[in-house]
């Protein structure tokens, strides 16, 4: 039986802390109070359309970094994100997993995100998606296989 969904207001109080400091470690203190209300706002709009209260700490985090990948997007012109002279993606990890991991459902992209584009310990993705460490390295795990699979079926059909 899924979890009812609590009244915005709960889920915002139960969650604020940990998103805002997510965001000031990732963004800097100046950078995260924007990007703090822009994550509880997107929030808001789609509270309404949740169909269980389950993971809505995960929920929570993953809006926060969707918000902190669209911040960067908009600060850095097209042509910054394209290689570098070494060689090298300057883009931060969790900005090129975004478009991978869209079709992800939400707990494995969230525990993606925050493995190997934040590189966070399973202990603290655990505490993040209100689950255990080795709940989190499962999510992670199912992650990578699902995109794993999808890169396989693609390379086949480019075969084709």
């Amino acid at each position: 039986m899924a979890l009812a969904v609590p009244p915005f207001e709960r889920f915002y109080e139960a969650n604020k802390g940990e998103v805002l400091l997510f965001l000031r470690r990732r963004a800097g203190r100046d950078r995260a109070d924007d990007l703090f209300q822009e994550t509880f706002l997107r929030a808001l709009r789609a509270y309404d359309r949740l169909e269980h209260g389950e993971h809505l700490r995960a929920w929570a985090l993953t809006i926060a970094a969707s918000a902190l990948i669209d911040a960067a997007r908009k600060e850095r012109p097209a042509a910054e994100l394209l290689l570098d002279p070494s060689g090298e993606d300057p883009r931060p990890a969790f900005e090129e997993l975004a478009p991978l991991t869209d079709g992800l459902p939400p707990k494995e992209r969230a525990a993606v995100v925050l493995r190997y584009g934040y590189a966070l310990g399973y202990d603290e993705i655990g505490v993040a998606l209100g689950s255990t460490e080795a709940a989190a390295r499962q999510a992670a795990s199912a992650g990578v296989r699902r995109l794993r699979n999808e890169v396989g079926r693609l390379q086949k059909e480019a075969r084709r």
